[in-house]
């Protein structure tokens, strides 16, 4: 077994009535129930139109070497409908990782969103394909295909780790990663804040919103408030 040059063509996945689930929920609600944590790097943004609902899938984890995306035309053969391919390109913006081509068969394959640690170009295509894809900007000079490379191992992404079948939810505000292990718990507690912060935006434009918890936070901040001008 050749480690940086390999293919999984096998992965445990999450339940599919699980991932549905979370195709209902914020991303934001998401990861406030993993304690704040699992997003990835503001720089991964969404690419071409906003997205009317969230996207959810499961993750076909793909490491490719700096701007060469030969083992991504490998994952999109191997992908199944519903599979959000993410890629880790050790954060490279040196090349162009995908384009309108690739963007279309993976839109033929069922993919349901992409997710790089790098550029893509073509975005236009995009508007009129519907496929969410998530990248850190745009470079018009395409890829290598010389690889190495790896397909369903564990990897790193917008400084989060990503295992083969985790969850990947997205929508404008970003991308959470849910490690399958655990998914059926976050989705419970996610679930429960989701309704609660719904009831707080509704209090929030009613201006009833419940403020009598910050003057403590900032007395146990130590923060002093003082009743007089600034000289």
């Amino acid at each position: 077994m050749s480690v940086g040059s390999r293919i999984y063509l096998k992965r445990q996945v999450t339940p599919a009535d699980i991932v549905d689930g979370f195709s209902a929920l914020p991303s934001a609600n998401v990861a406030d129930s993993m304690n704040r944590l699992n997003s990835l790097d503001s720089r991964i943004r969404r690419m071409g139109p906003r997205l009317a609902t969230p996207m959810a899938g499961v993750a076909l984890t793909a490491r490719v070497s700096a701007g060469d995306n030969l083992l991504l035309h490998k994952a999109l053969d191997i992908a199944v409908p519903g599979d959000v391919i993410i890629v880790s390109n050790v954060g490279a913006d040196s090349q162009a990782l995908m384009g309108e081509v690739m963007f279309g068969y993976a839109k033929s394959r069922g993919v349901a969103g992409i997710v790089f640690d790098g550029p893509v170009r073509d975005i236009d295509s995009l508007d009129s394909l519907g496929l969410p894809v998530f990248a850190t900007g745009l470079r018009p000079g395409g890829p290598f295909k010389n690889g190495p490379g790896e397909l369903n191992v564990p990897i790193a992404c917008g400084g989060v780790s990503v295992s083969p079948g985790d969850v990947i939810l997205a929508d404008n505000d970003g991308v959470v990663v849910i490690p399958r292990t655990g998914a059926a718990d976050v989705l419970q507690r996610a679930s429960v804040l989701s309704k609660k912060d719904q009831a707080k935006v509704a209090a929030g434009l009613a201006g009833t919103l419940d403020r009598s918890w910050v003057d403590p936070a900032l007395e146990a901040a130590g923060c002093e408030q003082i009743d007089d001008f600034h000289e």
